[in-house]
């Protein structure tokens, strides 16, 4: 698989880029960032991946989220994805929480999505194949994975479907049961069908209660965030981790809202919790 190189620039003595390639899986032309800390030539790192929400590309966190310089530290490679398929003949919702900018990390099955938002194949397998093809990554077995909002709820349930490949997962104000709040019930009722069966894949406490499990999580979560009790809503996953026994570091940030601003504050905290899981 190729990839072009869009843009590099140095950064804390790493290297981040930007890069396309044309994914088979999406049939649309896709585009990522990859930070790279500074490493000797013949070296691995670790993978922490970052899955935005809605609305958002691979820029918003690439230009505000601060992860370079923990990564540097901690000598861990970042890589964030688009948070769907884009371009046209791409199908497309007038409203920010459907279509392009909101591929929700599922595989459409319903028209005039199932075509392009293949979202969950795209980050669970062809991107991670690109990644490791051309990205001195370590192991792709024992990676990390954290997101925000969206891509709180996608880190989470690609999380729980493989236990044994994301040792470290964590997630900024993640839509926890997308199944129960009106975000979720639009998208997975229309990218996923009206059999709400079928949903249960596609929503953290949902596949907690299945059986799924991890040995922790850390949730940073707002208080001040303006979609905490009818988007969110953690204490739903609160619950469901302590009936399952799951290790949930939920921490309520008072006076914090849903914007970069709270993602850049913790950003460093969620880095270290992937590295010490990664490298424990």
């Amino acid at each position: 698989m190729t990839i072009e190189t869009i843009s590099t620039s140095k950064a804390h003595g790493g290297i981040q880029g930007v890069y396309a390639h044309d994914s088979q899986v999406t049939g649309t032309r896709m585009t990522f960032s990859v930070f790279v800390p500074e490493h000797e030539e013949s070296e691995t790192l670790p993978v922490l991946w970052y899955l935005s929400g809605l609305t958002c590309t691979h820029a918003n966190v690439t230009d505000k989220g601060e992860f370079r310089g923990p990564c540097a530290e901690h000598r861990m490679i970042f890589i964030a994805p688009d948070t769907s398929p884009r371009g046209e003949g791409v199908a497309n919702d007038d409203a920010y929480d459907m279509g392009q900018g909101a591929g929700f990390y599922v595989d459409a099955t319903q028209e005039p999505w199932a075509k392009h938002f293949k979202m969950r194949s795209y980050i669970e397998q062809e991107l991670p194949a690109l990644i490791a093809e051309h990205f001195p990554v370590a192991d792709m077995d024992a990676q990390a994975i954290t997101g925000h909002s969206m891509g709180g709820h996608g880190a989470l349930t690609i999380g729980l479907r493989h236990p044994d490949r994301f040792r470290s997962v964590s997630a900024f104000a993640p839509i926890v049961a997308p199944s129960q709040v009106p975000w979720g019930e639009k998208a997975l009722g229309g990218y996923l069908g009206q059999d709400r069966a079928a949903w249960r894949q596609a929503d953290a406490v949902a596949l907690i209660e299945d059986g799924a499990r991890l040995p922790d999580l850390l949730i940073d979560q707002g208080d001040a965030d303006q979609f905490l009790t009818e988007q969110l809503r953690p204490e739903l996953l609160a619950e469901a981790c302590d009936k399952a026994g799951i290790a949930l570091t939920l921490r309520m940030q008072p006076g914090y809202d849903h914007s970069y601003n709270f993602i850049s504050t913790f950003m460093a905290d969620h880095v270290a919790w992937a590295a010490e899981r990664l490298r424990g």
